[in-house]
């Protein structure tokens, strides 16, 4: 293990970075008075509760509770631990702390070896596509294929040679441990667990980064018909989850953010050729169904999407399901519809980078008018049964609509297309919505109902309990508050985590410290304490504290304090009772009258 790294660093970190410029890498925020808002990224949500405050470089979540400081927030995102933490923020900030380092856990190791074996592979299949007589015949075939040199370079594309055994050597005179490299995907053994060979051969190298662009995986893709598949790509591993990572999202990030819209695609090869068109906020699923993780991903940095599959059978499908689940997650969605037969990489060859961003991407459909398409999928109508079918089912999509507007629009739409009454298709819409009002209804009082119990205990809180939070709130922003709380009580808060916030806060003045509530959070590790100092900290509170409500608040807590200590005095004069001392239980009956004269 290296050197631990001095307090004086960690907060020269601390303060050299801006929690709400760390955050907006993972979440878009929108700022909102003094702070800003977004979507939890440790809890799936459609209405933003997830608060950081740039004043108090702290964050807080008010639907799940999670807060902390910068460190705690890339702890619990990314499972670092606080000197992974730590120097990644460093590196941000440029920082030098190459004589510290982290004490990983085996699997960190594991991971971190793995990422430097495919980064180091990443450079050396790059430099072997362009640099080399070997790999010209794969440089060849993607300037043919209409790849210019600064593609090439931004997606760090490569060429593995053809070679059973090269890349293995090639790890393995690095030290690095072939069995690790087989669990990393790089290399394949052989069924009797016998010799090691290159999984990747004569194939043009396509890296896969996870959202930090770090390199987790590979793409492999044949130069010609004699291999299978044509695509080969490095299977799942501690570093590689395709449920969770979306292709160029790294890279992606700003444009999206720029643009407030993405455009998701079903395979990396479309991202690359619509950045060659000039379309730079384009993401990729990794060859699977779009995941709920991925969906959260996407919410959580922009609300406008644009979904551009296949046009066959399955790409429609799938485009539907993804568009169901992003609408679902509170994104709006259009979709982007292909001719038949043409994927964007041909599209664009065919047609041109112009037409494909103006007719194909910016012809987008609203998520009704491609569902309106959908459902003719198939139908002949020209039959009756079919026709009724298909105009029962629109209408069925249309009474799902929240907007009038737009339900009268496509309303319209069916009755002078079929020259149908409005009247009857407002009609069977307010049908369709009774039965869903019905349904909503069941379900609310249901789900009402079992969570009462916990709505009154978590929202309605004792009066002591609320001094307290309010007295931490003002000590947390002041010295001499905190010095007058500290002479009337010391640390005898009624609820236990206050206690434990408190002493923690008497010792951090102690010290020198001036009021500094994401500094403080630092000298926290309980993760549970963490979460209610950032929720006592995000208190909406004056300024300054008169002396009066001050003293109200004391007065609250001692009280409790006395409360507590008359049921502890009627307990053990039950007990002097039981015992027929009666001697002694009126003793104690007269100490539990005076205990209550002064609360009074």
């Amino acid at each position: 293990m290296g050197n631990r790294i001095p307090e004086e660093t960690i907060e020269k970190i601390r303060l050299s970075v801006d929690i709400v410029d760390v955050i907006s890498e993972y979440v878009q925020l929108k700022k909102q008075g003094r702070n800003y808002f977004g979507l939890c990224p440790f809890h799936g949500e459609n209405t933003p509760s997830f608060s950081v405050s740039p004043d108090k470089q702290i964050f807080h979540c008010f639907g799940c509770g999670a807060g902390g400081n910068v460190f705690s927030f890339l702890m619990d995102i990314e499972g670092y631990t606080f000197s992974e933490a730590a120097i990644n923020l460093a590196n941000k900030v440029n920082i030098d702390l190459q004589s510290y380092s982290a004490q990983p856990t085996e699997k960190h190791n594991d991971a971190s070896t793995m990422i430097t074996a495919h980064e180091l592979l990443k450079k050396f299949y790059h430099h072997l596509l362009l640099n080399t007589k070997e790999g010209q015949h794969a440089l060849d075939y993607l300037t043919n294929r209409g790849f210019t040199r600064e593609i090439i370079e931004k997606f760090e594309i490569g060429y593995a040679l053809d070679s059973w055994d090269f890349i293995t050597k090639f790890l393995q005179k690095r030290g690095f441990k072939l069995e690790l490299m087989e669990q990393a995907g790089l290399l394949i053994r052989k069924e009797n667990g016998g010799t090691f060979f290159d999984r990747f051969r004569n194939r043009i190298m396509f890296p896969l980064w996870d959202h930090q662009g770090k390199t987790i995986a590979f793409s492999g893709r044949v130069l010609d018909k004699s291999q299978e598949p044509k695509y080969l790509n490095s299977p799942e591993s501690i570093i590689f989850n395709k449920s969770k990572t979306l292709y160029n999202f790294h890279q992606a990030r700003l444009h999206i953010r720029k643009n407030q819209q993405v455009i998701l695609f079903e395979g990396f090869a479309d991202v690359i050729a619509s950045d060659r068109a000039g379309l730079q906020h384009t993401i990729a699923t990794m060859g699977t169904s779009l995941t709920e993780e991925q969906v959260k991903i996407i919410r959580r940095n922009v609300e406008s999407v644009i979904v551009c599959y296949d046009s066959d059978q399955a790409g429609v499908d799938a485009a539907l399901r993804a568009s169901s689940m992003l609408t679902e997650a509170g994104c709006y969605v259009k979709v982007a519809q292909m001719p038949d037969g043409l994927d964007p990489d041909d599209y664009i060859k065919k047609f041109g980078s112009e037409k494909f961003k103006n007719d194909v991407i910016g012809a987008s459909l609203t998520l009704m008018a491609f569902k309106m398409q959908y459902f003719r999928r198939g139908k002949n109508l020209q039959d009756e049964g079919e026709r009724i079918r298909y105009i029962e089912d629109v209408v069925k999509e249309i009474s799902s609509l929240d907007k009038a507007v737009e339900k009268d629009h496509y309303l319209r739409q069916l009755s002078n297309e079929f020259s149908i009454s409005l009247d009857a298709l407002k009609q069977q819409q307010h049908q369709y919505n009774r039965e869903e009002r019905k349904k909503k209804d069941n379900h609310t009082w249901n789900r009402n109902n079992s969570k009462a119990k916990t709505i009154v205990s978590t929202k309605l809180l004792p009066a002591f309990h609320n001094a307290e939070r309010l007295l931490i709130a003002h000590m947390l922003r002041n010295q001499d508050t905190t010095s007058k709380v500290q002479d009337s009580l010391q640390a005898n808060f009624n609820i236990e985590e206050h206690r434990a916030i408190v002493t923690y806060l008497y010792a951090f003045y102690e010290d020198g410290n001036e009021p500094d509530i994401s500094a403080f959070l630092s000298r926290i590790h309980d993760p549970n304490l963490k979460r209610v100092v950032t929720d006592i900290a995000m208190l909406s509170i004056s300024e300054e504290i008169l002396d009066a409500e001050l003293a109200d608040y004391i007065k609250q807590v001692l009280k409790q304090q006395n409360l507590s200590m008359i049921k502890e005095k009627e307990i053990e004069k039950h007990e002097a009772e039981r015992n027929k001392d009666y001697l002694k239980a009126a003793s104690i009956a007269m100490e539990i009258i005076q205990m209550q004269k002064n609360l009074k």
